[in-house]
């Protein structure tokens, strides 16, 4: 059993999970698991910076977090980010930041990386599926499309330059967005999967991870609050899906900041990142998506052990 720390820094959040982990069993034993909405990538797409004001949350919340780690004696830490510190040109002060306080170095994926370990949180302890199965994680700068078998196995994966922040900065100025603003998201959507290399038409199976994702499958559930219990594993109609999202869509920021289920950072960008999700599972066969709450914080985890 070793005892780990996770760091997943993306462009909407930062999420911490500490958990002790047997590789020979693949038994998992969760101590913490939190996320804070720090909006790293807040203006990255329009300036290629990443804002002041950004930097700060993201080291405040760094800072509490890393109390949490120092409680539980970790054996191992590992700290990665994904688009926003990809894309910035000033992303050398958020990795001395987070070098100055978290005492390790601090990785930045690229996408493939971001890809496969996305894969591997998300294919642990899955139900039987047909393969080949497609793991779909979006995240607020960028979406990965990666195709694999259940044993772990990743055939293909890509990462595109969509993502619940960065298309509705990008379209969504309107609260609610008008028609021609969600047209103009749903065409740079469409755009970008006609581009990449893994066809969602492929897959046997589709399981969905991450905020955008699990939120989502929240307002199908029709939840009074957000419940990973419920979530997890929970199957869902695309066409239902597409109704929840539709509707999410037609409400203004505050009205959804009101749902029992939102996280008040989510609020402003689920929209976007719902279009995302209608529009890869339009291009699929598939009559269900598969909901997983582990994603690639345990893929990060995992590869601790």
């Amino acid at each position: 059993m070793t005892r780990v720390a996770a760091f997943d820094c993306g462009t909407n959040s930062l999420r911490l999970l500490v958990a002790d982990l047997d590789p020979e069993t693949g038994s998992a034993t969760e101590l913490v698991r939190e996320m804070r909405i720090v909006r790293l990538g807040q203006g990255v797409d329009r300036s290629g910076r990443i804002a002041e004001a950004a930097l700060g949350r993201v080291f405040g919340a760094l800072e509490e977090l890393m109390a949490m780690v120092r409680e539980h004696d970790v054996a191992r830490l590992r700290f990665c980010a994904t688009s926003a510190a990809r894309d910035a040109d000033n992303a050398e002060d958020f990795l001395q930041g987070v070098r100055e306080r978290v005492g390790v170095e601090p990785e930045v994926l690229d996408g493939d990386a971001e890809a496969r370990a996305s894969f591997a949180g998300a294919v642990r302890s899955l139900p039987p599926l047909p393969e080949p199965l497609m793991v779909l994680d979006i995240g607020g700068g960028s979406t990965e499309l990666i195709l694999g078998r259940a044993s772990g196995e990743v055939l293909r994966g890509r990462s595109l330059d969509i993502g619940s922040v960065r298309l509705n900065e990008r379209h969504l100025a309107g609260d609610p967005p008008t028609r021609e603003q969600v047209e103009a998201a749903v065409a740079d959507i469409d755009a970008a999967l006609d581009a990449c290399e893994v066809d969602p038409a492929e897959a046997g199976a589709v399981v969905g991870v991450a905020g955008t994702v699990t939120t989502v499958a929240a307002a199908v559930l029709d939840l009074a609050v957000y419940d990973r219990s419920v979530i997890h594993h929970s199957v869902l109609r695309p066409d239902a899906i597409q109704g929840a999202v539709h509707h999410l869509l037609a409400m203004t920021v505050e009205e959804r900041r009101h749902l029992g289920y939102m996280h008040p950072g989510r609020a402003d960008v689920i929209g976007a990142g719902g279009l995302i999700l209608t529009r890869v599972l339009a291009r699929t066969q598939v009559r269900s998506l598969l909901v997983s709450e582990h994603d690639i914080l345990d893929g990060l985890a995992w590869s601790l052990a």
